[in-house]
């Protein structure tokens, strides 16, 4: 008997739906699903068994995807996706981590069987769980196809949410309030870092009375002191001191559908570069959102931002934010649409994005950030909690 999913069968068959029709579009016969975060979205599997070669391949005609993993995990596919005992295929476990042979020969092997070794396989190229060993054992175990990168192409699929995607966002939102409340409630002088992250931690996965969370895809960032200078540093066991400032870039995780936050604190008084930046920033940062809506573009939101600050007298090199939803380690961004200049990609009704317009200078910086869908009336932030500077 399968766990309970989060979402019911049409909207499995919704998803591979679309994902065909790009592949019809890309010219496609088969795609080989290496993300995690795309092998969920397209039936649910779920278990933390990345760390190993696993794969969902995925034909064009219309045949049920076929899941390939380690033989210890096939279970973990039985209680998580709508597989048939059929489209689980284990691989014997002496091809984990083996020096002469790899788990994409195997897969190889079992694709030929179908009869999908020939036509155009796509390939994500570009997922962080897929090792260049793996794309040369597919290309030799599959001679008579053609390789092709297939460019993010799930991912794609996954830019507009459905109405339950953005349930369990709002779920993770609450989580995320609660986390940072209780991040923003550890920092006082003499605590160590590490005992404010135990914190945050208890809060993420405790959760809210109704619903509990999940772990997140990126670990708390803490930086503080001159360490704000730079956006990803975690923690240590140092402890806070008064004069200082520390960043929290945290999320609240729900079904692993991801809301992220970033804000600042200050221990004592402030300097007035960090006061007055901070007030720059939440500026910036409202009239973006105020600007992100349906038909307008990635760049177009990004340079709203840009604009305000230069009238401060800043600016930023780096993007302002990307998409996010649905992921796992190492990241939460969905490696497609990027707040940034010459981003043409149009807002839609449905997309969820992380606005994170962090300012690092030479040896202190700041971060005030929003996760916010897109809806038809504009920007929808998912969270309530001050857009400020937090001073204690």
């Amino acid at each position: 008997m399968s766990q309970t999913r989060p979402f019911s069968q049409t909207e499995y068959d919704a998803r591979l739906a679309a994902t065909r029709e790009r592949m019809a579009a890309a010219g496609l016969d088969l795609l080989i699903v290496t993300d995690p975060a795309n092998m969920n979205y397209l039936t649910g599997y779920d278990g933390w068994s990345f760390y190993t070669p696993q794969c969902l391949a995925l034909p064009a005609d219309g045949a049920s995807p076929v899941w390939i993993g380690r033989g210890i995990d096939a279970g973990g596919a039985r209680v998580t996706t709508f597989l048939g005992e059929a489209d689980i295929v284990p691989y014997p476990d002496d091809y984990v981590q083996a020096r002469d042979k790899h788990p994409m020969d195997y897969a190889a092997e079992h694709i030929r069987s179908r009869g999908w070794g020939t036509g155009t396989v796509g390939l994500e190229m570009d997922s962080y769980y897929f090792s260049a060993r793996a794309c040369a054992a597919l290309e030799n175990g599959l001679p008579d196809a053609r390789i092709s990168d297939c460019d993010h192409l799930v991912n794609w699929v996954r830019a507009v949410k459905s109405p339950a995607e953005l349930e369990l966002m709002h779920k993770a939102a609450r989580l995320i309030e609660l986390a940072m409340q209780a991040g923003v409630d550890a920092i006082r002088p003499g605590v160590r870092q590490c005992d404010a992250v135990a914190a945050i931690y208890a809060a993420q996965i405790a959760g809210h009375p109704d619903f509990g969370g999940d772990y997140t895809a990126i670990v708390p960032m803490l930086p503080t002191g001159i360490g704000t200078s730079t956006p990803h540093l975690t923690w240590t066991d140092d402890e806070f001191v008064t004069g200082e400032a520390t960043i929290l870039e945290l999320a609240g995780a729900h079904r692993r559908y991801h809301c992220p936050m970033a804000r600042t604190v200050f221990l004592g008084d402030p300097p007035d570069k960090l006061s007055d930046t901070a007030k720059v920033v939440v500026e910036g940062l409202n009239k973006a959102l105020e600007a992100a809506k349906p038909g307008v573009t990635c760049g177009e939101v990004e340079a709203v931002w840009r604009a305000s600050i230069a009238r401060h007298g800043l600016e930023k090199a780096s993007r302002i934010g990307y998409s996010t939803g649905l992921n796992y380690p190492p990241d939460w961004g969905e490696h497609t649409m990027s707040l940034r200049p010459g981003d043409d990609s149009v807002m839609a009704p449905g997309m969820t994005f992380h606005m994170i317009p962090g300012i690092w200078m030479d040896d202190w910086g700041i971060e005030i950030s929003e996760c916010f869908q897109v809806t038809e009336q504009g920007a929808a932030p998912f969270c309530d909690f001050p857009r400020e500077l937090v001073v204690k």
